[in-house]
């Protein structure tokens, strides 16, 4: 192990010893891919993007689920079953407002999979909608699963 590499690991410790485990996970590296879930029968074409995309990447998962933890069972046993690590935050709220704020503070997010462009307004306010300038400097590219096409906001 060089030296630049266990200053990063004990960096990372130093983190995750003072609570900060976010920054002590980012520190240690990994890709990690955002899913989307929504409760909607089109979050298995987004789920199953993602679980390949994961596969092919070597990275691992990051949910936030906006709907029941019910619904993530299944899909938590496959993930299980191909070696994907995952995370679930579950939220509510603006869905617009959430995708900023996790990959303002995750910078290790390579990009966020959900099912359409329509749906990110979901449960938003009149000033939540209004989020375009923090929306325009995303920090990762969003992938939009909607029927059976999948297309990528750079």
């Amino acid at each position: 192990m060089n030296m630049d590499r266990f200053e990063e690991l004990m960096s990372a410790i130093a983190f995750a010893e003072a609570g900060e485990h976010g920054t002590a996970r980012e520190m240690l590296g990994g890709k990690k891919v955002l899913l989307v879930l929504l409760g909607k029968e089109t979050d298995e074409r987004s789920s199953r993007y993602a679980l390949n995309i994961c596969k092919r990447i070597g990275a691992h998962l990051e949910i936030l689920c906006m709907t029941k933890m019910e619904a993530l069972k299944q899909f938590t046993v496959e993930l299980g079953k191909e070696g994907i690590r995952y995370q679930v935050t579950k939220k509510g709220g603006c869905v617009k407002k959430e995708i900023i704020g996790i990959t303002e503070e995750r910078k290790d997010i390579q990009f966020v999979v959900i099912e359409s462009s329509e749906v990110l307004d979901a449960q938003c306010s009149k000033e939540d909608r209004a989020l375009s300038a923090a929306w325009e400097r995303l920090k990762c590219p969003l992938v939009l699963v909607s029927k059976g096409e999948i297309t990528s906001t750079a």
